[in-house]
């Protein structure tokens, strides 16, 4: 896997007149590798994820997954692509509230051809250590159950490139810890990494480190 991003940029428009949130950013991130785009609050970080993931679509600049750049592609091909080989995790979790574990992991579902996926979400909720709670809704779980539930979620689908916004932004240092090491195990699995965020500890964790400052990249 090969993610490839070139000279985006991308500027939203205000009341106050347009802000330049990513300005012409270059990086490239390969299979086995933990990259972390570090950079205080309101620095671009979450707008280069976004465009990364398939969602939010540059004003100039290209990125490249596998080759290929998913902005060229129709709505729904580029939905399919998502699901094929990327994985969200999000600081605010995104679980369906009135979904219980078990239900909220295997959301993803709809993308998946021929494939065992209460077998696979099951496995996924017990490798997270939550078996006991595979029939609780988000309510009834912990902020770091609710960012593990997140993360099985995430890798439902096998993807080849996980993509984590401020990940352990809402949790305490033992859960934060917990799931910078599955993120860690992810990546010397084969897979690729990139997490944008704020927080000393996930930077530590990454071996690979990127610093944004008001929309540039300021170091690589």
């Amino acid at each position: 896997m090969r993610l490839e991003i070139s000279n985006v940029s991308k500027t939203y428009q205000s009341k106050k007149g347009d802000v330049l949130a990513v300005d012409e950013i270059s990086l490239s991130i390969e299979s086995g590798q933990f990259a972390a785009v570090r950079g205080p609050s309101g620095c671009g970080k979450s707008t280069l994820l976004l465009m990364t993931g398939g969602l939010l679509a540059p004003d100039s600049g290209n990125i490249h997954i596998e080759g290929q750049d998913p902005y060229e592609l129709s709505a729904n091909a580029r939905a399919r692509f998502r699901a094929e080989n990327i994985g969200f995790v999000f600081q605010q979790f995104h679980l369906i509230p009135y979904l219980n574990i078990l239900d909220n992991v295997t959301a993803p579902a709809i993308a998946l051809d021929g494939k065992d996926v209460q077998e696979r979400a099951r496995e996924l909720i017990a490798k997270f250590g939550l078996e006991h709670r595979m029939h609780h809704v988000p309510a009834e779980l912990s902020s770091g159950e609710r960012q593990r539930t997140a993360l099985a979620r995430a890798l439902l689908n096998e993807p080849k490139l996980l993509l984590a916004d401020e990940p352990t932004g809402n949790l305490d240092r033992e859960n934060a810890e917990a799931v910078l090491d599955h993120l860690k195990e992810f990546a010397a699995s084969g897979g690729a990494v990139m997490l944008v965020t704020h927080d000393q500890l996930a930077v530590e964790a990454a071996d690979v480190v990127h610093t944004i400052d008001t929309g540039k990249l300021v170091t690589a």
